[in-house]
């Protein structure tokens, strides 16, 4: 296995998005994470692609669906049918609802250990 990690300003992203992954043509997992200019952030966001890769990858979801899913969305975004602080993960018809739901709890939780304050950590990632 190989992973391919990067930090990157936000808007070199593919689409609107803070983290962000797929793999290459050569079966390297890459993911992204927008630059916050704060490392412990930019890590929580990359454990949330990873723990949400890894539980689509074993239930057989491809990462081609749900980048269509996360495209429409943003269509739809652009058109006024979703506010600017909806997640697409998060919407009921999110095919990795389940996935991003539990990615985004681990972040919850690394928040209350480490005691940073998930109301700031939020913000930053919404404000971006």
């Amino acid at each position: 296995m190989k992973i391919n990690i990067v930090t990157i300003a936000i808007d070199k992203m593919r689409y609107p998005t803070v983290g962000d992954y797929w793999y290459d043509d050569e079966g390297i997992l890459q993911v992204r994470v927008a630059d916050m200019g704060n490392e412990f952030y930019e890590k929580m966001v990359i454990i949330h692609e990873l723990v949400e890769e890894a539980l689509t990858k074993r239930r057989g979801l491809p990462e081609p669906k749900i980048m269509a899913f996360d495209e429409a969305f943003e269509r739809a975004r652009a058109m006024g049918l979703r506010t600017e602080d909806e997640e697409p993960g998060f919407h009921n018809d999110a095919p990795y609802l389940r996935e991003h739901t539990l990615a985004t709890s681990v972040e919850m939780q690394m928040c209350a250990l480490s005691g940073e304050s998930w109301t700031d950590y939020d913000r930053t990632v919404m404000n971006l």
